[in-house]
């Protein structure tokens, strides 16, 4: 862990709270409930992972995991409709 982020968790240890940054779900969607897309991949893609916390982190690679999820559906889909749309000769 990067050491802004211990010096968070220890922060919010001594106040009494959660580990996770709570404000951050306060001020809009949650990186957990984002839905997969191009707003979810600029989130990600602007993440600074060395100061997420064990609990961020693990919402980030499965934020990450559904939108790898959506690109390769539309990839399917692409795939799919060029196949049908190819000339066979």
């Amino acid at each position: 862990m990067s050491p802004g982020v211990v010096d968070y968790l220890f922060r919010q240890l001594v106040a009494g709270e959660p580990p996770e940054d709570v404000q951050w779900g306060r001020e809009g969607v949650a990186l957990s409930a984002q839905a997969p897309g191009p707003e979810l991949a600029r989130r990600l893609s602007e993440t600074d992972l060395d100061a997420l916390t064990p609990t961020e982190l693990f919402h980030y690679v499965r934020a990450a995991q559904r939108l790898s999820q959506w690109a390769e559906s539309l990839r399917e889909v692409a795939v799919e409709r060029y196949c049908a749309g190819a000339d066979p000769a």
